[in-house]
């Protein structure tokens, strides 16, 4: 039997009367299955869709798409199709369907990018897509390359073309669901007016040639908005596009710690949406950087499950209508596929982590809820090996940040912590949240050592927990956790010990895990 939590009334009195009434049970205690602590957790939306990116253009697709391979044959496009499909993906988008004038459909004025002896990969992509009902939305880019210049009359030109040739082959395609305008500019500090006619331009001959199609667009620069701007809400208000997906920003690490102001930032859009009537999309960057962040010579990565499970909480939280991703190509992989195209070993992890949650797995379930801060313990107690370590059980979580004074610092070296219960009490499970912050050195202990006592003098050996570990952390700050679960234990004193290679930030031990 997997780990199960205890049910707890809200009320402190039945708290106390149920951990009592388990002790005496011994492991026949109330409890709750994985698919019952699912159900508790407030929801977090999944990830929906994700971007597909056809060809190569620089170092950032070492992983995505790999240089000098194949990458227009059909039959890697459509085993791609099938695995997102199993992850529960809706929504695919065209990142391009055009680069360096050369197409990857059968155009009429740009010679083709692939065999034309096969069947072409913007095809292969919509009619495998079309098998298991997902939306597709196709790109009007890029007339030249990922530089496009709207601005530049010759490029607006050649996009007006491409929609229009576009329109002509699949726009009756049951896949076809709408299209996405790579007009990716800043909303820093307010959207441009020229963004906003280019935008426009381009949805006007889009919906003239495909009435009811959607229109969405992924600008960036939320952390650099001016929300306070009197003509910020009014710049958006102009766009006529159906859907803006928000790009995050959390893997390009706009701030040191980009999750806080994450939150108040998605807030404010949700609050401005209100008003616009165009649906408010998250685009969460699943990745982080190999080398450098945002530098065309440094590859995209997987970021750790951790972070990205917080960028879903954030979205979530917020009240956007859909998430999305940039992205899962090479970044999120199924280890069973034939076609592995990302960074070997931890794109695997990340897609292993990423469809566990999705399963309702327990550990990641108390993840979720801990940073929603509807984690509590079902036992009071008190720290009484150290009166730094007390706020350790006051119920209070700290954030991705270092500076948050609700981190409880533990420097290098050997450390124990001594809880006191009052009383015998079964104890089922621990739950214990650290940071993960390799540019200041800040990281969870490898080992953590779980000993119990009912009189505070002899200590039995109760379990060994390895702390998780991703090595992708030259950039991120995230929140790990350490479960030690089905204990079927029953002590009064509880004694923690780890070695700290580096300092360890840690906010909250959770004693017989609830979700409130």
């Amino acid at each position: 039997m997997k780990f199960k939590v205890l049910i707890l009334a809200l009320a402190a009195a039945w708290s106390a009367e149920i951990s009592v009434a388990a002790g005496a049970r011994g492991n026949t205690g109330i409890r709750l299955n994985e698919e019952e602590i699912s159900r508790k957790a407030s929801v977090v939306k999944p990830i929906s869709g994700t971007w597909i990116n056809l060809p190569y253009k620089d170092v950032r697709n070492k992983y995505t798409n790999p240089k000098n391979f194949e990458h227009t044959d059909p039959a890697l496009w459509e085993a791609k199709v099938r695995e997102w499909a199993e992850m529960g993906m809706e929504y695919l988008v065209f990142m391009e369907v055009a680069n360096e004038g050369k197409s990857y459909y059968p155009s009429q004025i740009m010679p083709w990018m692939y065999d034309k002896k096969r069947k072409s990969p913007v095809d292969a992509i919509l009619d495998e897509a079309a098998k298991y009902e997902m939306k597709v939305f196709m790109s009007t880019g890029w007339a030249k390359d990922q530089d496009d210049n709207l601005l530049d009359p010759a490029i607006k030109k050649r996009q007006l073309q491409i929609v229009e040739e576009l329109a002509s082959l699949y726009g009756n395609h049951k896949a076809f669901y709408g299209w996405y305008l790579p007009v990716e500019d800043c909303l820093c500090p307010i959207l441009s007016d020229h963004a906003v006619q280019s935008v426009n331009s381009l949805v006007g001959k889009a919906r003239s040639l495909t009435p009811g199609k959607k229109t969405l667009i992924s600008p960036y620069g939320i952390g650099l908005s001016d929300f306070d701007h009197p003509e910020y809400e009014k710049q958006l208000a102009k766009l006529k596009v159906d859907i803006i997906a928000y790009q995050d920003e959390v893997g390009c690490v706009r701030d040191p710690f980009t999750i806080p102001r994450l939150k108040k930032n998605w807030a404010r859009l949700r609050t401005i949406h209100n008003h616009l009537g165009i649906e408010m999309w998250a685009n969460c960057e699943t990745f982080t950087w190999e080398k450098q962040s945002n530098d065309r010579e440094s590859a995209l990565i997987p970021a750790a499950y951790s972070r990205l499970l917080s960028q879903q909480v954030a979205a979530s939280d917020a009240g956007v209508d859909c998430i999305i991703s940039f992205m899962f190509q090479g970044i999120v992989e199924d280890p069973k596929s034939p076609y592995q195209l990302g960074q070997p070993v931890w794109s695997n992890r990340l897609y292993n982590d990423y469809m566990a949650w999705k399963r309702g797995n327990t550990y990641w379930k108390l993840c979720e809820a801990a940073l929603q801060e509807h984690l509590v313990s079902a036992n009071e107690g008190e720290i009484i090996s150290d009166a730094g370590h007390k706020p350790l059980l006051d119920g209070m979580v700290a954030e991705e940040n270092s500076r948050d004074e609700r981190w409880v610092t533990f420097e290098p070296g050997h450390h124990v912590i001594v809880i006191d219960l009052k009383r015998p009490v079964f104890i089922d499970n621990l739950f214990i949240r650290t940071l993960n912050y390799g540019l200041e050195e800040i990281g969870t202990p490898f080992k953590l050592y779980l000993y119990g006592s009912d009189d505070q003098m002899t200590y039995h050996l109760k379990a060994v927990k390895d702390a998780p570990f991703f090595p992708n952390n030259r950039h991120d700050a995230w929140i790990d956790a350490v479960l030690f679960d089905e204990l079927g234990m029953k002590s009064r004193y509880l004694k923690i010990e780890f070695d700290a290679s580096q300092k360890v930030l840690m906010d909250e031990i959770f004693v017989n895990t609830v979700i409130d």
